[in-house]
């Protein structure tokens, strides 16, 4: 049986939640200047995790691909949108969604700075700076990837994920509503590229390339 490094559970599920939660609050943000105040009525608009985790998406399933090696993707309650309130709902809608993502490479670009940095401050040899920096790197590192992860598996065009959602804010009409049929499976779609490797395939070479451009 795989040994569980309970700790490191610990840190990447802290990570991983304070990451959503920044991604639900900058969908309410989105939202709230774009006209709809739903989110910020309901509590939304906030960083605090208690508003935005979701018992399945946000800590169970995060531990099943944690402990399965699956690349970690998770999900918190999502934000509501009333695109009644929207002046241009199509094209509010997909800035909305998009902007949950946009906040993971922020703060991805962030962790890689920040990574940088705290690899560089003990210089070659000294010991004492090193046992320092050593769990800030391994930090930096964990928070930089998890959101990484986190804008590249949302980014996938599949409702109800945000990249399927701005899609629809994208394509005419007509194929916007092929899309959206989707949406009930959209789950099941997940599912099978999961269990098939399919998403491991996908998610791989983006992700790669997401660290080659931030240097980690």
């Amino acid at each position: 049986m795989q040994n569980i490094d309970l700790v490191q559970i610990l840190i990447v599920l802290v990570v991983l939640i304070s990451s959503l939660s920044v991604h639900e609050a900058a969908h309410a943000f989105a939202a709230d200047r774009l006209g709809d105040s739903t989110a910020r009525q309901l509590g939304r608009l906030s960083l605090n995790p208690a508003v935005h985790i979701d018992p399945i998406g946000t800590l169970i399933f995060p531990l099943i691909a944690f402990m399965t090696g699956v690349p970690l993707i998770g999900w918190a309650k999502p934000v509501p949108v009333n695109t009644r309130f929207l002046k241009h709902p199509k094209r509010d809608f997909a800035i909305i969604a998009a902007a949950g993502p946009a906040s993971n490479v922020v703060m991805a670009v962030i962790g890689a700075v920040a990574l940088s940095l705290a690899r560089n401050a003990a210089g070659p040899g000294d010991i004492a700076a090193g046992a320092v920096t050593g769990p800030l790197v391994q930090l930096l590192f964990l928070f930089a990837i998890v959101n990484v992860l986190l804008a590249v598996f949302n980014m996938i065009p599949v409702p109800p994920l945000d990249g399927g959602n701005v899609l629809l804010g994208l394509l005419p009409a007509g194929p916007a509503r092929a899309v959206e049929h989707l949406r009930p499976y959209g789950i099941f779609i997940l599912y099978a590229l999961m269990l098939t490797g399919a998403l491991s395939t996908i998610l791989g070479p983006v992700v790669g390339y997401s660290r080659y451009l931030l240097g980690f």
